[in-house]
């Protein structure tokens, strides 16, 4: 039954953003009675589509190179030759969440102008915390007798990395991803504010314009693709966890 039900909310959800993305006029009924003097409550300045997209390149290219780093310097500092450099990291990596995006966004503009690379550097900075911890997290929890065993079997550095580490840790190390991904795609929003091409145009739009109907619309797209985009990464998790024999978290 819970299985049902989660099944018909996934398809549900999904219906929706279709429908808000590609028919938004089906909606008109519903959105109509939250505006003011007869302005549209459909935004049609530009393509609903394009900027779901771009918003989403917008997080993939954040979250893939905020995650290369993240998991690089997790290893590194769970290395005797790094351990030393673990408080520094997490200083650095404590930072990103610190300094408020649009605080990012400010001091960005100065150096690389307007568009989507200040909104990147805002993003990229927001999603290491996450991924850093929980690779940190993921790699120290592995059983001292499990890395005894891989010495043990004659393993050396890499090999016990690549081969028991790494795969014991990945549950927590996908956590920090989908939690990365979750954030940034709320986060993006703001990058309209400095003219790069997100959905946050179109609850800027609203905000300037007082008109609810683009708020509710522009908020919605974004709530929904963050909803369904934690839940296939969660069966993600699953699927590969399982093959490795592994409970995802």
């Amino acid at each position: 039954m819970k299985l049902l039900f989660a099944n018909l909310f996934r398809l549900f959800a999904l219906a929706l953003l279709l429908v808000m993305l590609f028919r938004p006029e089906w909606l008109t009924p519903v959105l109509a009675p939250l505006t003011k003097f007869g302005a549209s409550p459909i935004y049609t300045q530009n393509s609903l589509p394009s900027l779901a997209l771009s918003h989403l390149e917008l997080i993939f290219a954040s979250i893939a190179a905020s995650g290369i780093l993240a998991v690089l310097g997790g290893i590194f500092v769970t290395r005797p030759i790094g351990a030393d450099f673990l408080p520094l990291s997490r200083a650095i990596a404590n930072a990103g969440q610190t300094f408020p995006p649009v605080a990012v966004l400010a001091l960005a503009i100065s150096t690389t102008g307007f568009g989507a690379v200040p909104t990147l550097i805002a993003l990229f900075l927001y999603a290491l915390l996450p991924i850093f911890e929980n690779t940190v997290a993921g790699l120290q929890q592995v059983p001292a007798s499990v890395l005894d065993a891989a010495d043990g079997m004659g393993m050396n550095g890499w090999q016990r990395l690549f081969r028991v580490e790494l795969p014991l840790a990945l549950p927590l190390i996908i956590e920090g991803l989908k939690i990365a991904t979750v954030i940034n795609i709320g986060t993006a929003t703001i990058g309209s504010t400095v003219a790069a091409k997100s959905l946050g145009e179109v609850i800027i739009a609203g905000l300037v314009n007082d008109n609810t109907a683009f708020i509710l619309q522009g908020g919605l797209i974004v709530g929904l693709m963050a909803v369904l985009i934690y839940d296939a990464m969660e069966m993600i998790e699953r699927s590969v966890t399982s093959k490795i024999g592994l409970q995802s978290h």
